[in-house]
């Protein structure tokens, strides 16, 4: 269940009112379930996957890739999986634990653990919105986030893409001033 923290403290997870206040930067987010493949289930609970495990995840989640294919455009697809146990983790996350944009959707589906995006508001606020397993988002171009991981550091997503070259953090220079409470 995604959890938004306002900058004032207070908290919300019902998806209607989360939805409600991050409507002025026009992210969308959705709970995609990833069914009750047992084989799927398996391999989600491996701290890693092989690159035909990774492909065997991905195939079996391709209803929702083909739909954003037909609606929206995506023209490939990937899946990272990320653990405790990956060298130099800390190092690879500190490119996206600073505000920054991006020109390409910012597009992700949890399957497995979670993550913590936050946002620069219109207004100059911000927000920071834990994502979880079965929950996808779409990050439009341009808006200011960051992106780390909660304590467990454990995530698998699936990435989606409209072009082949993916994309590339630009760093804006504005503060975080939340905490990084969920850290």
């Amino acid at each position: 269940m995604a959890i938004l923290k306002l900058e004032d403290g207070s908290q919300h997870t019902d998806l209607n009112k989360i939805t409600q206040e991050l409507a002025p930067l026009n992210i969308q987010l959705n709970r995609w379930t990833v069914g009750d493949d047992g084989q799927l289930h398996q391999l989600l609970a491996q701290d890693s996957l092989n690159e035909d495990e990774k492909e065997q995840v991905l195939t079996s989640l391709d209803s929702y890739f083909k739909q954003l294919q037909q609606t929206t455009g995506y023209q490939t697809r990937d899946l990272i999986v990320l653990h405790p146990g990956i060298p130099n983790l800390d190092v690879m996350l500190s490119k996206f634990d600073k505000i920054h944009t991006h020109a390409e959707n910012e597009v992700r589906y949890i399957i497995d653990g979670e993550g913590i995006f936050g946002f620069v508001r219109p207004d100059g606020s911000q927000v920071e919105l834990t994502v979880q397993s079965e929950e996808y988002i779409n990050v439009p171009v341009g808006t200011e986030h960051w992106f780390y991981l909660t304590p467990a550091k454990r995530i698998k997503a699936v990435r989606y893409f409209t072009g082949t070259e993916g994309w590339t953090p630009e760093y804006t220079g504005t503060e975080i001033r939340t905490n990084k409470v969920a850290a």
